[in-house]
């Protein structure tokens, strides 16, 4: 070959920077929703809540929630603001590095092609913080998806995403605007002139490029989001923004050979937040809080080798994350300025895990063991008086850290008539975020204290589990047992003064199942969670037990209808129902049944042109979301119908 002339370079398939999915994956709870599954959804968590048994805390979605309180969880065994599951975007942590909850604005559902749900405490390679499992969400590798919308309460919304390729690089970019006037979460003659509107505004920008390179596919993604919303109530807001950027290198196992993923990431936050009291016929309000700046960062980086020989999979890893914050507040008494707080520390997990699975025949067995070690540094909690400067609290908790042992193992069995038998077990804990151990926090008249020594929420469960699936359908259906050792839990210590404390242990008892069937142009989808959890007080808070844990309630379906009725006319239904909830951990505060009925009709105009109709909250349900202590209860958006156009290619 003349020395001028530059070697055949092979030819390379570019995807996003992910490794393809284990083969481990299959013995445990799974769903995958794709990326028809998100089309009818304006907001990712809306997304994942069709699935039975995946919380949202105070059955409020990203389009009313304050974002200290958009926690999320799965198999509705204790729901909380902080949530209790990792929520990834392709490896990379989207759980707020002060906070633990998810911003999901800063996602649309146009710039995913699916979502991956693992019910159950995730050892193996997903380490801290998926105590109830995993939402594994995958960026647009392919393609273009565009939706502009208009509709009642001022609601508008236009997202983008788009990837194109270009020799050997592949550019992403999305980008996604929401506005909403909302609507007033108090109803009828209990509202006062203190109760407003939760009005939205919510934007975000991403870009991401992948490149072919000797060592593997590399991808450098960058993301910016900004929310800012009303709380409700007079005088009480949110403006929650951050950014994250991130780096990977994957080379996917192919035969016998190495495959590897190298990946490193860094995200920071900040958030104002406005808390009021008000008054007893909710004439007024006054200012009890500002929290005017609470900047965070996280990052983390991850390695993982795997390989594949045979019936034999396996794959080495290590992880850390480390996350650094605190809120800057200002305290008011009666309306005047009364003290300023800065409250704050740093936590870190460090890990590494060792997965693998052996298949053989109709049979899979596969299992994974993590270490981990925790870290609770730097805290700090000062208080000034506003008028003299004077120092009214300095603490400084020592430094804690331990270790923790984690680990899963899981069977398959594949019988005739496509009937598959699985069974499986696993731990798993989730460290207390920063949040949790130094900010108190009020909603209304409720004030939270926060708690510096809490200790890491361990969870033991197994679970048995059968599935058909066919030309025509599936059918499947899940048996659980799970136990929180140490939950974090809001405990009441006085009328409307709780405080976060470990309270003894949750123990969960639970079945779920789905259902989907083709009859012509006709697809009928059908699911049910069915849930008890008892809290076990023990000695630290025996006023709890027996009770059911705050948020949770004991039954949760759905069902749904999607038709071809012509050539271009499509017609999909949903329709949720779920059991009553408690607010309050002394479970004094019922809130009532709920069920709500979406609809929509898309009419295909072109081949890659749709226009719709969509109806949320069809038959305008009340949809209790809150209560207070003298018996106000909130509600969840009214109906809301709106028009618009998507664009797919």
């Amino acid at each position: 070959m003349p020395f001028d002339q530059p070697p055949p370079v092979e030819q390379v398939i570019v995807t996003a920077a992910r490794l393809p999915p284990s083969a481990a994956e299959a013995a445990f709870s799974v769903v995958h929703l794709s990326e028809g599954d998100l089309v009818r959804s304006q907001r990712v968590d809306e997304a994942v809540a069709q699935t039975p048994g995946v919380s949202l805390f105070r059955r409020t979605s990203s389009l009313s929630a304050n974002p200290t309180t958009q926690g999320i969880s799965l198999r509705a065994i204790a729901p909380s603001g902080a949530g209790r599951t990792l929520v990834t975007l392709d490896g990379v942590p989207l759980n707020d590095p002060f906070g633990g909850w998810v911003i999901w604005s800063q996602l649309a559902p146009e710039s995913l092609t699916g979502i991956d749900i693992v019910r159950g405490a995730g050892a193996g390679p997903y380490g801290a913080g998926a105590l109830t499992g995993v939402i594994g969400l995958r960026e647009r590798d392919s393609g273009i998806a565009a939706d502009v919308s208009a509709g009642e309460l001022g609601s508008q919304r236009a997202s983008a995403a788009a990837v194109s390729t270009l020799g050997r690089l592949e550019f992403f970019g999305a980008a996604s605007y929401d506005k909403s006037d909302g609507y007033v979460p108090v109803r009828g003659d209990r509202r006062g002139a203190a109760d407003t509107r939760t009005d939205l505004e919510a934007k975000s920008i991403a870009g991401r490029v992948d490149m072919a390179t000797t060592l593997g596919l590399l991808s450098l993604r960058g993301g910016f989001f900004e929310e800012d919303r009303g709380a409700g109530l007079a005088g009480a807001r949110a403006n929650a923004s951050g950014n994250v950027f991130s780096a990977t290198l994957v080379k996917a196992p192919r035969g016998a050979a190495l495959g590897w993923r190298l990946q490193a990431w860094r995200r920071t936050s900040d958030l104002f937040n406005t808390s009021v009291a008000v008054a007893a016929d909710r004439s007024t309000t006054t200012l009890a809080n500002s929290q005017d700046k609470t900047p965070a960062t996280g990052k983390g980086a991850n390695v993982a080798l795997r390989r594949k020989v045979g019936g034999l999979e396996w794959e080495l890893g290590a992880d850390a994350r480390f996350n650094d914050g605190e809120e800057r507040e200002r305290l008011y008494r009666l309306g005047v300025l009364n003290a300023y707080r800065v409250a704050g520390g740093q936590t870190s997990v460090v890990g590494a895990h060792a997965d693998g699975s052996w298949t053989t025949g109709p049979w899979l067995v596969a299992g994974g063991l993590r270490l981990d070690h925790w870290e609770n540094t730097d805290s700090h909690r000062v208080e000034r008086n506003a008028a003299t400067g004077a120092i009214t609290l300095d603490a400084h908790p020592a430094d804690r850290d331990g270790d923790v042992v984690s680990g899963r193992l899981g069977v398959k069995r594949e019988l005739a008539n496509d009937v598959v038998l699985r069974a499986s077990g696993y731990t798993g804990f989730r460290p207390a975020s920063l949040n949790e151990l130094h900010r108190p926090f009020r909603v209304g008249n409720d004030v939270t204290e926060a708690n510096a020594t809490l200790k890491p929420e361990r969870l033991q469960g197994f679970e048995l589990g059968v599935s058909r699936k066919g030309d025509k359908g599936l059918v499947e259906a899940t048996a659980f047992w799970n136990r929180i050792e140490d939950p974090i839990t809001n405990v009441t210590l006085s009328g409307t003064l709780r405080q976060r404390q470990n309270a003894g242990e949750i123990n969960a008892v639970g079945l779920e199942g789905r259902a989907e069937r083709k009859v012509g142009a006709v697809t009928l989808t059908s699911a049910l969670s069915v849930t008890d959890a008892r809290v076990d007080g023990g000695s630290d808070a025996p006023q709890l037990t027996g009770k059911r844990p705050a948020q949770a309630p004991i039954w949760s379906a759905t069902a749904g209808l999607s038709a071809q009725l012509t050539d271009k006319l499509t017609l999909a239904t949903d329709l949720t129902y779920e059991g009553k909830r408690f607010e309050d951990d002394l479970n004094s505060r019922m809130l009532d049944p709920a069920y709500r009925l979406d609809a929509r009709l898309d009419w295909r105009v072109r081949p890659l042109v749709t226009a719709y109709v969509a109806g949320d909250n069809l038959l305008d349900a009340n949809i209790q979301t809150s209560r207070t202590a003298d018996g106000v209860a909130g509600y969840a958006a009214p109906r809301i119908v709106r028009v618009g156009v998507r664009v797919a290619l």
